[in-house]
């Protein structure tokens, strides 16, 4: 049984799938989205919450490309928060916590509108093959899938183990089975395998939980929204609830450290440095008489609660001890165990900028199967999967972000040139250019890119343009506006009387001075919007140093310039070490900048591959 041809077939429905799914099908290819159940798709399997520091920046990119996960976060969110909000805007993360049923249905509803996109389900066990090249995948029940190129978005399932204790049973997340004829499949590409883990809390009963002595945490009176194409939340607002981990909590943990299956030796693979199970708390923080955990509702008609921050892995019975150990716990009844689950990973140097795996032409790889964790950083890998597999079968250049233009580009940089030693988490520090990535200015960074390329509706667009037609307008007026000191002060704005016309740019880069402090001065400017007005505020307050960036950013642009040719020979550029030899051909650097961040690289051996690319350009020069 053969369905009809796809120019792109996307394997796997969960956040990093369905964004891919959505991008190829904006780009106008025929596509495919491949999962297990249709009612999976956009399930939250593990904490139901978007966003977050770093996290929250990733989100914002996705919706300036005109992706779907920031649209559906919006309308799924039962709390929003700004994270750092008391911090400068470069490092503040929009987080929302979400209603796990209402996440699913409207991932689902916007996936089965979505034009150029045919949800199939199936389980994938083969791969079709064409010589090296991918031309398809073969479904369990014998069907085979046609498609120019195939994204596999496996998550946890690559020969996933979930461990309860000393159980250990196979599992790709608790319900479903794992793949592993796929992964047999991967072993004969020689793909560079490792393991790694994740692990979730027990789940709650809410109406077992006494709240009536625990701290609750409301969300903000003026929600920041994900996508740029909205302004109010739809969904019912909700508080979360607040309590502690004690000294008996921990002493029952320690003493059943060994019936943890993470510390009891059942589990090979190494977990979140950033998101630590109980037993890793206790363990590491052993100074520590206390852990703070949030009680997250998965919904807001749903009784089930997420407790963020104990995690585990130990057996059933010690889970029931030490969460009825915790204040406001004590008889909560536990719906669904936590557990660790461990699953194969690919190393994600063995891809390329475009997330295409170097050696197996037409297959690309997207999500926590390159050793990232999290929903937001997978549905970013999806979006380039996506973008890219469609930009191939359209004969189109291939779409590749920059660490200077996007979080996105950070994070396949990163992947893509130094690997992961654990899951991978986004976080702000990770961007050396963040004054200018910032969370609020995504839509004027990535949005041009999605129009130039073709992936932008048209309603996005004109909302777009419109916007920056009135940030334009607006920035004018204050850059041709100038005064004195005086006229400032008069104005109530307090500046030094050196004598030294400023204009209303300059004096928004003042960082006690708001939009509205220049009405009286500037009345023209009296009809703009809320939106338009923090944002020029923002722009003014960080346009010194991102001039200063800019110079940065230019530099390195110089050495992008400079491609390196994928069957580059390192081992005849005399001089370079053995060690650095190796490095190269195992990351395979795009270009000089990307050889340039790979763990060693040295300013000498840099100018030999400089000297060695000028060489061959000269060479191929003279031969034209």
């Amino acid at each position: 049984m053969k369905h009809s041809m796809f120019d792109v077939i996307v394997v796997g429905g969960g956040h990093a799938g369905t964004e891919a799914a959505h991008a190829a099908a904006r780009m106008g290819v025929k596509t495919a989205l491949l999962t297990l159940h249709r009612r999976d798709i956009g399930v939250m399997s593990c904490n139901p919450a978007i966003g977050g520091l770093g996290k929250g920046h990733l989100v914002r990119e996705i919706d300036a490309l005109d992706g779907v996960m920031g649209r559906v976060a919006d309308k799924a969110g039962i709390q929003f928060r700004l994270l750092n909000r008391r911090k400068g805007p470069a490092v503040q993360g929009p987080r929302a916590q979400a209603d796990r049923s209402i996440y699913r249905t409207e991932m689902l509803k916007l996936t089965e509108a979505q034009e150029n996109l045919q949800i199939v389900e199936g389980e994938a066990v083969d791969f079709l093959m064409n010589n090296n090249c991918i031309s398809g995948v073969v479904l369990s029940d014998g069907a085979e899938v046609q498609g120019r190129k195939v994204i596999l978005t496996s998550g946890t399932f690559l020969r996933g183990v979930i461990h309860i204790g000393d159980i250990s049973r196979p599992g790709g997340r608790m319900g479903d089975r794992p793949s592993v004829k796929l992964a047999e499949r991967m072993d004969e590409f020689e793909v560079p395998f490792g393991r790694l883990k994740t692990g979730t809390p027990p789940r709650l009963d809410g109406r077992t939980i006494d709240w009536s002595g625990l701290e609750l945490q409301p969300g903000d009176d003026d929600p920041t929204l994900f996508s740029f194409l909205n302004s109010r939340t739809s969904a019912p607002q909700v508080s979360c609830g607040i309590t502690h981990t004690n000294e008996r909590t921990h002493d029952i943990i320690q003493k059943n450290l060994f019936r943890s299956a993470m510390y009891g030796g059942q589990i090979d693979g190494v977990g979140p440095r950033y998101c630590p199970s109980i037993e890793d708390k206790v363990v590491r923080f052993s100074d520590k008489s206390s852990h703070q955990i949030f009680l997250e509702p998965e919904g807001a008609k749903d009784h089930t609660i997420y407790p963020n921050g104990i995690s585990t892995s130990l057996p059933e019975d010690v889970q029931a001890d030490y969460v009825h150990s915790i204040f406001g716990l004590e008889n909560a009844v536990i719906l669904q165990p936590g557990y660790a689950i461990e699953y194969d990973y690919v190393d994600p140097r063995s891809l390329s900028l475009d997330l295409s795996l170097r050696g197996v032409e037409g297959l690309y790889l997207a999500g926590q199967i390159n050793g990232t964790t999290g929903y937001e950083e997978a549905a970013a890998q999806g979006m380039v999967a996506g973008l890219n597999a469609a930009a191939s079968c359209l004969d189109k250049e291939p779409v590749i972000f920059s660490r200077s233009n996007s979080y996105i580009g950070v994070m396949i940089d990163d992947l893509t040139t130094n690997g992961v030693t654990e899951p991978y988490r986004m976080f702000t520090s990770r961007a050396e250019f963040r004054l200018s990535l910032r969370a609020d200015n995504a839509d004027q960074r990535l949005t041009p890119i999605s129009i130039s390329i073709g992936c932008c509706s048209q309603a996005r667009q004109k909302i777009f343009l419109s916007k920056m037609e009135q940030m334009e307008s607006t920035k004018t007026v204050l850059e041709n506006s100038k005064y004195t000191p005086k006229q400032l002060l008069s104005a109530g704005i307090q500046v030094s009387q050196d004598g030294n016309r400023r204009t209303g740019m300059d004096v928004l880069a003042f960082p006690d001075v708001g939009f509205e402090d220049l009405l009286t001065l500037v009345p023209v400017l009296e009809q703009t919007t809320v939106e338009i007005r923090r944002q020029v505020e923002r722009d003014a307050l960080y346009a010194t140093y991102i001039e200063r960036q800019n110079r940065e950013i230019e530099a390195m642009k110089r050495d992008e310039g400079h491609l390196i040719p994928a069957d580059l020979d390192f081992a005849s550029i005399s001089g370079l070490s053995n060690e650095l030899q190796s490095k190269l051909f195992d990351t395979r650097p795009h270009d000089l900048a990307q050889a340039a961040r790979i763990d060693g690289m040295t300013p000498a051996a840099l100018a030999l591959l400089l000297a060695r690319l000028r060489r061959d350009t000269n060479h191929k020069t003279r031969e034209a």
